[in-house]
């Protein structure tokens, strides 16, 4: 790039492109993400802040002026590969001891006294709220001070800051619609790393998906912990903190959802994550009604059993969950579902894993990410509960789970055979230069003779084959 934009609100109801040169400083900025979708999409916010400073990105650390890691809190082998490569790069520091190294994300509050001190892995920690003091705080660590930012924010949403596009196929991009988390989880430490929920005006969003759309892109998946209790009425506020007048007015996913939609009918709508206790019909119809939003949805159960729901105070029980999935099935009838789940939960019994895998097989989801219970800090399920499941007995439910998944993500490939999917080519397959890959409405990978079509090309294909998680298929003209 060679200029920036800065987003002028000061005239009310519009916002304002001002465009300025940037001066490149000649530095390079190499930056890593751990966990989930919106680590990854925090980490474009963060390139585009220090873009906007001079810094240009490498792929190269041993190249790198600063590096930075975005952690994630959510798992402790997260933690463990965080520290071996934070480990990695203070050996380069060795040969460059300007080398400024940082750690961002949902640990940097909880750990930033070991990486700073204990340990002296890094320069500088930056809690999810904070990136917008990234250079000021690069400043001080350039005078071989440490730089620390964790404060969390009620407002912080970055939605004036265009994202620069990291890794990109340039075909798909991720949009953050609400950040932080009310939902207070027994087993989960978002809420206390990325602070409470708030949405994000919808214009900005709805603008960022169309200058995507312009620059080429045909897909985007609207990010949050919890799509599904986006709220927007003026100041982005939960139901309980707005008037009756004020909820009239407001904007709900499934608004923001048909606003994005409309954008284009080639601009592809995914989702993620939603939550059992908060998907309404609503969205539901939305989705069917709009070709272009795909018929796919992340609907985390955890849990099979309503005792252990209880327990990690996830705010449904099992009949709940159930009846949302029957109106999915009713609403979306071609709808992929797909799923969280944890074994080894505090107190959790033989028979209540069973109801897990019961519930599994009533649903017979198309994917499902699966673990075993690690206990976190500062969680509810830390403070109040025993983590009284040993680990053998842990990894043996997990292993139940994840060979029905198994049985179940191969049953549903193989429904795909014999059928035209519209495919968005994404990128050259990694098997064959002469084939493309993509994905179909389902979210299934489809793989396809390259022809003349390119990403970002819509292709119908008929799949004649798979494998477990893949449909092979030939192009129909």
């Amino acid at each position: 790039m060679s200029e920036n934009k800065i987003i002028d609100e000061s005239k009310q109801g519009e916002a304002l492109l001002i465009e300025k040169p940037i001066l490149p400083n000649g530095k390079k900025l190499f930056l890593e993400s751990y966990g989930c979708a919106m680590n990854f999409s925090d980490s474009e916010i963060v390139a585009s802040i220090l873009h906007d400073q001079g810094f240009t990105t490498t792929k190269d650390f041993t190249e790198a002026d600063v590096i930075f890691v975005n952690t994630c809190a959510i798992r402790e082998g997260a933690e463990q590969r965080v520290r071996k490569r934070l480990t990695d790069f203070k050996k380069v520091k060795k040969t460059n001891p300007d080398l400024i190294i940082g750690v961002l994300g949902c640990m940097a509050e909880r750990l930033k006294s070991k990486f700073l001190e204990e340990e002296k892995l890094v320069d500088i920690v930056v809690g999810p709220d904070a990136y917008r003091s990234l250079p000021e705080l690069i400043e001080i660590a350039e005078t071989g001070q440490k730089a620390v930012n964790v404060l969390l924010s009620k407002e912080e949403t970055y939605a004036d800051i265009a994202p620069v596009r990291l890794d990109s196929n340039g075909v798909t991009a991720f949009i953050s619609i609400t950040r932080g988390c009310d939902n207070m989880c027994a087993f989960c430490v978002v809420p206390f790393t990325r602070g409470r929920e708030r949405s994000r005006d919808p214009e900005t969003i709805v603008k960022e998906a169309q200058d995507l759309f312009n620059e080429g892109y045909r897909e985007v998946t609207l990010l949050g912990q919890n799509v599904d209790s986006y709220l927007w009425s003026g100041g982005g506020l939960k139901k309980e903190n707005i008037t009756a007048e004020e909820l009239q007015n407001a904007t709900t996913f499934a608004q923001l959802m048909e606003k994005v939609a409309m954008i284009d009918p080639d601009l592809r709508v995914r989702f993620s994550t939603s939550h059992p206790k908060d998907m309404n019909d609503d969205v539901l119809h939305v989705v069917n009604k709009y070709e272009n939003i795909c018929n796919y949805i992340h609907l985390p159960v955890q849990s099979g059993n309503s005792r252990i729901l209880e327990m990690m105070n996830r705010g449904y029980t099992r009949e709940w969950y159930m009846e949302r999935i029957n109106a999915i099935r009713r609403i979306i009838p071609d709808c992929a579902i797909s799923t969280d789940s944890i074994t080894g939960f505090c107190t959790e019994t033989e028979e209540e894993h069973k109801d897990t895998l019961s519930l599994m097989e009533w649903v017979k989801y198309d994917f499902a990410y699966m673990f075993s219970y690690s206990e976190r800090p500062k969680t509810l399920a830390e403070r109040k509960y025993k983590d009284d499941v040993p680990d053998d007995v842990k990894k043996r439910r997990l292993q139940e789970i994840v060979d029905m998944q198994q049985k179940h993500s191969g049953e549903r490939t193989k429904s795909g055979v014999g059928k035209i999917h519209r495919v968005l080519a994404e990128k050259i397959s990694k098997k064959s230069p002469n084939e493309l890959s993509g994905r179909n409405s389902q979210n299934t990978t489809v793989v396809f003779p390259k022809e003349n079509f390119k990403p970002g090309d819509y292709v119908n294909v008929l799949a004649t084959d798979c494998t477990s998680a893949t449909l092979i298929g030939v192009v129909v003209k």
